[in-house]
């Protein structure tokens, strides 16, 4: 079932059309689905985790465990997807998003496969070409990791 909010985006917005407003692919797009989205404010999206990850060969074997670091970059494509959404951009003109900074990092519970994180991203401030954000990643309606992070946005090509 699909709704509109009130700027005309329809939800929910699926992996295609988040890939074609991040430069991400597999196995590094981290998002699978945007279920909310407050133009300019917030936004939240589903990153279903599964046993088919790459990264779990290796983290750890007998013991998956999603790093730390990736449900880092999951909140901070869906940071770059809340930006894209609210900003009109210029398809000639294409940027891309670069993590700047991150602060007051937490994490909470290991992610492991068969969880679904729920991200959660709350745009702060703009400074000329950077954007603040307060980002939460949920598994089961609690907090498994949270950020304060900041991004740039940089002209490509």
């Amino acid at each position: 079932m699909t709704s509109t909010d009130q700027t005309g985006v329809e939800l929910p917005i699926d992996v295609e059309r988040i890939a074609s407003m991040l430069p991400h692919r597999y196995p590094f797009l981290l998002i699978d689905r945007v279920t909310a989205f407050e133009h300019g404010k917030r936004l939240t999206a589903i990153k279903n985790v599964t046993i088919n990850e790459p990264f779990f060969q290796g983290h750890f074997p007998g013991h998956p465990v999603m790093p730390g670091v990736l449900i880092i970059e999951a909140l901070a494509q869906a940071s770059g997807v809340l930006v894209k959404l609210s900003v009109p951009h210029d398809p000639a003109k294409p940027v891309v998003f670069y993590l700047v900074k991150v602060d007051k990092a937490r994490f909470n519970r290991v992610v492991v496969p068969g969880d679904q994180l729920v991200l959660e991203v709350e745009h702060k401030r703009t400074m000329r070409n950077m954007s603040l954000f307060w980002c939460q990643a949920f598994v089961e309606g609690k907090v498994a990791a949270e950020a304060e992070m900041l991004c740039a946005e940089v002209a490509s090509g």
